[in-house]
C-alpha cells in the first residue's frame, strides 16, 4: 500500500509573491516526490508497507540501522504537513480556541511569534520549526533534518520548513525574511486550529 505524493492543496502560483511557482514546482515535484518514491521503494514487501506512514515513522525512529528509510518517511510526511501549514491569503493571527491557547501558554501571540521565529532562525543547517501540543501545553520546537515531533510523543499543529531549498530561490540566504513572511502572509491558522481540535 504505497504512500502517495499528495498534490499541493493550492495552485503553483497561489502563494506568490511570497513563494514563487518555481520554488513550489522544484520543492514539491522534485524534493518531496523523491522522498515519497524512496520511502515506497524501501518498504515495498516489508511489514511497514501495510502500515500508515505515521506508524512507520515511529517504528523506524527507534532503529538506527534504518535511518535512511526513516529520513525518507519523515520527509515525505513533513512536506505534506508543511504544504497544509500554508494557504493563499494566510498569515496574521489565529482566532478562537487556538488564539486563547496561544495566549495562555505563551503569554501573548507576540511571544509565540518571537519563539517561532527564533526556532526557525537558530536551526543550524537543515530542519523544521514546529508549533506542537506537548502534554496539553503548546510549545515551539525545532528539529534537525528529517526529525519530527511524532517521534517525541508530541502533536504537531503547524510546521515551517527551513531547509534552504524551501526558500533559497526567493530569499537567497535571508532566512529571517522568509520566516517573517511565513508568519505574516502564509501560515494557515485554520489547519493548526483543526489539529488542535482533533488532539
Amino acid at each position: 500500500m504505497a504512500y502517495e505524493l499528495a498534490p499541493l492543496p493550492y495552485d503553483y502560483t497561489a502563494l506568490e509573491p511570497y513563494i514563487s511557482k518555481s520554488t513550489l514546482e522544484f520543492h514539491h515535484d522534485k524534493h518531496h516526490a523523491a522522498y515519497v518514491s524512496k520511502f515506497n521503494d524501501a518498504v515495498k514487501g516489508t511489514d511497514l508497507d501495510s502500515q500508515s506512514i505515521e506508524a512507520a515513522i515511529k517504528a523506524l525512529a527507534s532503529d538506527p540501522a534504518k535511518n535512511g528509510v526513516f529520513n525518507n518517511a519523515a520527509q515525505a510526511w513533513n512536506h505534506t504537513f508543511y504544504w497544509n501549514s500554508m494557504k493563499p491569503g494566510g498569515g496574521g493571527q489565529p482566532t478562537g480556541d487556538l488564539a486563547k491557547k496561544i495566549e495562555a501558554d505563551f503569554g501573548s501571540f507576540d511571544q509565540f511569534a518571537e519563539a517561532f521565529k527564533t526556532a526557525g532562525a537558530t536551526q543550524f543547517g537543515s530542519g523544521w520549526a514546529w508549533l506542537v501540543l506537548d502534554g496539553g501545553t503548546l510549545k515551539v520546537t525545532k528539529t534537525l533534518n528529517a526529525d519530527n515531533p511524532l517521534t517525541s510523543g508530541q502533536v504537531p499543529l503547524l510546521t515551517m520548513d527551513v531547509w534552504e531549498h524551501a526558500y533559497y530561490l526567493d530569499y537567497q540566504n535571508k532566512r529571517p525574511d522568509y520566516i517573517s513572511t511565513f508568519l505574516s502572509h502564509l501560515v494557515n491558522w485554520d489547519f493548526a486550529a483543526q489539529n488542535l481540535a482533533a488532539a
